[in-house]
């Protein structure tokens, strides 16, 4: 049995002492909110490579309209790309960017287009009338660049009204 003394001890000790409120204590700390770092990362490195990498020579189109499609593409859909009759759903002008900007500005709204679904997209390259020798620098430049995307599915110049040989409609892949 404890002593009188002892009791009183124990009592002046706990005379602070409040009941829990509750009686579930968080034994684990909730984990951070996830952070997609690989993603991260790997957009990073494919924005580092369009801007490190440039085309050589033998892969650039000197002629005046642009063209491109892969394969399983129907030519009735290039046909329809070429009349404009795809609804131009963004777009984006490149226009007095360097090289080295415009890359950076094309992947950054090919992911954008991509994250809101967008299928047509018009491109402005512009054609070159105010460049050195009046040829064009990123039209070549920017072809190059669309077929090493996957999500490109088909480009072509566009129509006079648009922009003709200075701008490309664009067909995106559908995301699943």
């Amino acid at each position: 049995m404890a002593s009188p003394e002892d009791i009183a001890l124990f009592r002046d000790a706990l005379q602070d002492v409040r009941p829990l409120t509750t009686d579930i204590v968080p034994i684990i700390k909730p984990a951070p909110p996830a952070v997609p770092v690989q993603s991260r990362r790997d957009s990073r490195a494919v924005l580092d490579e369009m801007v490190l990498r440039d085309p050589s020579e033998f892969e650039l189109e000197t002629g005046d309209e642009l063209l491109f499609k892969r394969t399983g593409v129907q030519i009735a859909v290039i046909r329809k790309l070429r009349r404009g009759q795809y609804p131009v759903q963004a777009e984006l002008d490149l226009h007095g960017l360097t090289a080295a900007n415009a890359k950076i500005q094309l992947v950054r709204f090919l992911h954008s287009c991509k994250l809101r679904g967008v299928r047509c997209i018009r491109i402005v390259h512009g054609k070159g009338l105010g460049s050195p020798g009046r040829l064009p620098v990123l039209k070549p430049k920017v072809a190059y660049w669309l077929a090493q995307r996957d999500e490109v599915m088909a480009y072509v110049s566009a129509r006079a009204v648009d922009g003709g040989t200075g701008a490309v409609y664009v067909l995106l892949k559908l995301s699943a």
